[in-house]
């Protein structure tokens, strides 16, 4: 993650947990969970708020929360109850413990050309059958926006993406509207994928 974006939830912390704690992501966990065995452990990477590992943990999951932001990662710690883990993706060193990573919103703050390496690392983190979630900005390009750098992709740039990669199939791909109703007009690309 570029330094700048780890900067911009520094600076920004408490309005970026306040905006985004309470967004309800009940449509993307369904497909989500719904392929993680019951009980199983998940990696909530770039946690943010802990929104999402909270609602995990409250359905019986184990949470393992990670998140760039030492900020956030109190914050989250806080808010979920347990400690979250303050660190980088790119120095994820997890071989085989997950059996499920949900990446909601945070993969967009790497470089297009860092992506390859990165998703080997999470299949890498997943059990076999194991399942990644991902979702990221919808476009084209990348660069800094408002103090943080964001990639974008559509449907035919990911699954370039994913074609390099033999053992992390796409099970679904699709696109969702920003649930934040500020946002409505934002949308996002999502990626459901199995460790094969």
């Amino acid at each position: 993650m570029k330094r700048t974006s780890i900067d911009y939830y520094e600076m920004y912390t408490e309005r970026f947990f306040e905006t985004t704690v309470s967004a309800d992501m009940h449509d993307v966990y369904q497909p989500f969970l719904s392929l993680v065995k019951p009980r199983g452990r998940i990696l909530d990477l770039g946690c943010g708020s802990g929104r999402d590992s909270r609602y995990f943990i409250r359905h019986g999951y184990q949470v393992e929360a990670l998140d760039g932001s030492p900020a956030l990662a109190r914050l989250a710690s806080e808010y979920i109850g347990q400690e979250v883990i303050c660190g980088r993706i790119e120095e994820l060193e997890y071989d085989q413990e997950f059996d499920g990573i949900w990446a909601c919103a945070s993969l967009v703050h790497i470089e297009k050309k860092d992506m390859p390496e990165i998703l080997k690392k999470l299949k890498r983190a997943l059990n076999l059958e194991g399942i990644l979630y991902i979702s990221l900005k919808y476009g084209e390009g990348e660069g800094v926006k408002d103090g943080r750098f964001f990639n974008y992709y559509d449907e035919a740039q990911l699954r370039e993406v994913f074609n390099g990669l033999k053992d992390l199939k796409i099970i679904k791909l699709f696109r969702t509207e920003d649930v934040r109703q500020e946002r409505k007009q934002e949308l996002w690309i999502n990626v459901l994928a199995r460790a094969v």
